[in-house]
């Protein structure tokens, strides 16, 4: 019973930061048409961005009041989630097509995101004492490689393929109470989760990196879920492929880069095997692209990395 009222205090942030996301990015795509922005710009960047933003509350606020080890944990959840649950489910839905800009630059750039993660946080490049963790410095290296990948994004873009749809303005006065109330549900919904995932991880006895990995990872991942499965029901591959790459690159790149700059993000060695899971995540997904017929994750691949996720929740609640 104790652990009842912080579990729907939990639901009601991971509402409100959901919601906040949405509210937010509605009014900041509005402020961006009114400014003449090009869709690919808003895209990447406001629309984008905003699946991110509850991942990044969520570390921001767990980084302020002293619990950093949900950080890295949260990350490597959400991107093991994106594309072994959401692909897998988007696949079954509907087969997704893999463009080639996609298998040339984001799904290498996914690699390169993973493996510098991997590498910062085993202290490959740093490692001066004992503390095993991602400094201010790593932090701001992963962020100028996410300002590397979308200045590459942009730069390589073809205009022809550009498929994202783009909200007309809204007035002036909706625009600005959208921006309001964005803010104030992600302030709410950070609040509100990194306080009661605290007191969980204490009631269940459980660390703040597994409870990062599940609960918090699962439930941040819910806008790229419901984008991903909204997509595949238009029959839009594009979109559904394109928003979990982007979110994973993001998710490390930034998110974890912003986080690291505010405090260093402590790492338990044991989540090197959640961090090999999700490498293996990334290298099944290519596999599966280049097999059967076309560039595409078929319904059949699509339920084998469910499956993968199935087993990848049990693998980390067995190792609590």
């Amino acid at each position: 019973m104790e652990s009842l009222i912080p579990i729907l205090l939990l639901a009601l942030g991971f509402v409100a930061l959901i919601l906040g996301a949405n509210w937010l990015v509605n009014g900041a795509t509005s402020v961006g048409v009114r400014a003449k922005l090009s869709p690919l710009i808003i895209g990447l960047t406001i629309v984008a961005f905003g699946t991110s933003l509850p991942e990044l509350i969520v570390n921001i606020f767990s980084c302020i009041k002293g619990s950093p080890g949900l950080a890295i944990g949260n990350i490597i959840g959400s991107n093991t989630m994106n594309i072994l649950l959401i692909l897998g489910v988007s696949s079954m839905i509907w087969p997704i097509d893999v463009s080639r800009v996609s298998i040339r630059r984001d799904i290498p750039a996914g690699f390169i995101a993973t493996a510098a993660i991997a590498l910062m946080a085993n202290d490959f490049f740093m490692s001066k004492d004992a503390t095993i963790d991602v400094n201010w410095m790593e932090g701001l290296a992963l962020l100028l490689m996410g300002f590397a990948y979308l200045l590459l994004t942009m730069l390589k873009n073809n205009p022809e393929e550009e498929t994202e749809d783009v909200q007309e303005a809204m007035p002036w006065g909706k625009t600005i109470l959208s921006l309001i109330v964005g803010i104030a549900g992600l302030y709410i919904g950070g609040e509100l989760v990194s306080n009661n995932a605290q007191i969980l991880a204490r009631n269940w006895g459980m660390s703040e990196s597994t409870i990062g990995l599940t609960v918090v990872a699962t439930a941040t991942s819910l806008p790229e879920l419901i984008t991903s499965i909204v997509a595949a029901l238009k029959k839009n591959s594009g979109i559904a492929i394109g928003n979990v790459l982007g979110s994973n690159i993001l998710n490390i790149f930034i998110v974890l880069g912003i986080s690291a700059l505010i405090t260093p993000l402590p790492f338990d060695p044991l989540m090197n095997k959640q961090l090999i899971i999700l490498a293996v995540a990334n290298f099944l997904m290519l596999l599966f692209v280049f097999t059967g017929k076309g560039r595409k994750l078929s319904r059949f691949e699509g339920a084998l990395l469910t499956l993968g996720y199935v087993g990848f929740m049990w693998f980390s609640l067995a190792m609590q």
